[in-house]
């Protein structure tokens, strides 16, 4: 049992955790939240015993072996074989003892390799080689030294090394921040398995809802106990929120922004499964709101007022690097109004559709057409690497626009969480979530009609990443996203494309269909056998595919059709909006303005009548879709 009594913690003269008190029992999964700064990483410290209380008491079992996931990023030319291998202390001790016992002490050599196969260390490389095919790295990439290695696979490699540990205890932190989708499932199906006492701390509510059955949030420098999921947590405390009067006024206007999103998109919710999905989402974040009242980030992307038709386009689009081709055949065209979540395996080139689209790296092949009025908003993470360390975060704004007051520029950045004099600041000490911020800041300062997110919740905690996905629900302008945030993308894309085997086709499902898929992809048809055998059923894989991607692609003219007719509703609601608006005017209502009242009334009836027109061909044109799809289905399944 982990205890924490009456602890205080400091560091420096900012005070962390003030006389609180904590008991967690063996085999507690735990995720560990809080805003950035609040002490959840120097608690890990604590728990380590690289860090001691300045008051109270921090006790765990003296006979636990803990595993910790490393943040730093090691420089070293061990083989990251033998780096993760290193997880395992006991493992290593053993080898050490055996290699120095001289053959002759045969007793003494006969406990140690019976001790070696207590602890299973015959199976210890193979078990670390499945540690880093699960993450992600590529065969032979065992071999190379850790210093060859990118520093978000070195993180990889930290995670690999943690796990590696049989660890009564293990403490993971912000292990999916360098995972995609495909390693973050791995590693929740790992952490599922794991029958010792996990504390994690992440900020990926659906990493979180899937691993963990305990919260401890730091707030106000106490740990509060919850029990169950992040979701959870998120009713519990919007029920303790919502009684208090003072947050009332802001919870209701986050409530009614949402509501207002909500009742946007129900009406196109038809009977298509990512549409219900969506729908879901969506409603559940009436709950969601009350749970983020308090957040310090409130904040919106304005969208360029002019644009073009289509914004951007590829046209039979290869690409990749000179000497390195990665995608061919590409066509992809973004209209005003496109959301496209960006699906595929690790390394089958998802960056580098953005980078193409970006134009930071040239096509090998076909054609890249930009609109006329086209403003790109781009989001990775080498932009943080690009900010000019020592500058403000109002020197950033100020060199974007010089004419902008201090004022604007102070509420513009308080939105972000750079309250008062902090806006004017020196962010070389800035954390790699504030980085981030600021990043995100200077694309919504400058009014993109189009963005581009590679992996934009990076570094970020709950209460931004909740920001930013409401910001991208109402942001009127187009979206690509790469993000392995499932929560994020279920709320702000409408479509799926799928990035894989060297091409870009359309995904007809949501994320759970692409796990089924991933799912498929990686293991073997039931009964099957390796040698020709094997081969056969990869080929007959491969064409299933590419017929299922050729009837999908009967499904366009229609879906296209569909969305026009989407376009038409909104078109015709917010018309009929805007004069339910004017009809409010009480001054409408006097006898001097009669004729003006009829007036109304009259153009309201006619928005009524191709409004119910629009929706009708809306509806008809759904169905048709969908009986259409439905047939493609049977015919892919039989």
């Amino acid at each position: 049992m982990i205890t924490l009594n009456q602890l205080s913690l400091q560091r420096g003269s900012k005070i962390l955790l003030e006389d609180t008190s904590l008991r967690l029992h063996d085999g507690h999964k735990v995720g560990l939240i809080g805003a950035n700064g609040s002490g959840k990483t120097t608690l890990f410290k604590l728990l380590t015993g690289h860090l001691a209380p300045d008051q109270g008491d921090c006790s765990v079992p003296s006979h636990w072996r803990i595993g910790h996931m490393a943040q730093e990023i090691t420089h070293s030319d061990r083989q990251a074989l033998d780096y993760v291998l290193d997880g395992d202390t006991r493992l290593r001790e053993l080898q050490t003892r055996i290699a120095r016992t001289p053959p002759e002490q045969g007793e003494e050599l006969a406990k140690l390799y019976a001790d070696f196969e207590i602890i299973d260390g015959y199976t210890a490389e193979s078990r670390a080689q499945a540690l880093l095919h699960g993450l992600g790295f590529r065969p032979g990439d065992d071999q190379r030294a850790v210093s060859d290695f990118s520093g978000g696979w070195r993180i990889r490699l930290n995670l690999a090394q943690a796990l590696m540990c049989p660890a009564d205890l293990l403490l993971l932190d912000e292990p999916t921040n360098h995972l995609d989708l495909d390693t973050t499932w791995w590693l929740e199906q790992r952490l599922q398995q794991f029958r010792g006492t996990l504390l994690v701390i992440s900020h990926d509510r659906d990493f979180l809802d899937n691993t963990v059955k305990h919260i401890v949030h730091v707030d106000r420098q106490k740990l509060q106990l919850y029990n169950g999921n992040y979701s959870a947590f998120e009713r519990q405390r919007a029920e303790k929120l919502a009684q208090q009067q003072q947050m009332f006024q802001r919870q209701q206007t986050q409530v009614a922004e949402i509501e207002r999103f909500v009742a946007r998109f129900r009406a196109k919710a038809s009977k298509a499964r990512q549409a219900q999905s969506r729908l879901k989402a969506l409603e559940r974040l009436e709950i969601i709101a009350p749970a983020h009242v308090d957040s310090p980030f409130s904040f919106t992307i304005p969208c360029a007022e002019r644009t073009s038709q289509p914004l951007l386009q590829l046209s039979d689009a290869a690409l990749g690097y000179p000497g390195k081709p990665i995608l061919d055949k590409v066509n992809l065209r973004i209209e005003p109004g496109s959301r496209f979540g960006l699906l595929g395996p690790n390394g089958a080139g998802k960056s580098t559709v953005v980078k193409s689209l970006v134009g930071d790296i040239e096509l090998l092949g076909g054609a890249r057409t930009c609109g006329e009025h086209l403003a790109i908003g781009y989001f990775n993470q080498h932009q943080l690497e690009a900010l000019d360390l020592e500058a403000s975060s109002a020197l950033h704004i100020q060199r974007l626009s010089p004419q902008a007051s201090e004022q604007q520029i102070r509420n513009f950045l308080g939105s972000f969480g750079f309250q008062g004099d902090r806006a004017f600041d020196g962010i070389r000490h800035f954390s790699g979530g504030e980085k981030a911020r600021l990043a995100l800041a200077l694309i919504a300062w400058q009014k993109p009609n189009l963005l581009l997110l590679d992996e934009p919740t990076n570094h970020l905690d709950l209460e931004m990443r909740e920001a930013l996905t409401l910001a991208l629900q109402t942001y009127d302008g187009a979206i690509i996203v790469i993000s392995h945030d499932r929560h994020l993308l279920r709320n702000t894309v409408d479509d799926f494309l799928l990035v894989a085997e060297g091409q870009v086709t359309a995904f007809a499902g949501d994320l759970d269909d692409y796990h089924r898929w991933l799912q498929q992809r990686q293991e073997p048809a039931p009964g099957s056998v390796t040698g020709t055998d094997d081969r056969e059923n990869k080929t007959d894989r491969k064409q299933q595919r590419q017929q299922s991607a050729a009837l999908r692609q009967q499904l366009q003219p229609l879906r296209k059709k569909v969305q026009a007719a989407e376009k038409a509703v909104d078109k015709w609601q917010a018309q009929l909006n805007q004069l339910e608006t004017q009809l409010t005017d009480t001054s409408l209502y006097t006898s001097e303005r009669k004729s003006d009242l009829q007036a109304l009334l009259q153009q309201q009836g006619e928005l009524r009548t191709k409004l119910a027109a629009a929706e009708e061909s809306w509806m008809e044109l759904s169905e048709e879709y969908e009986a259409m799809e439905a047939e493609l289905n049977q015919a892919l399944a039989e």
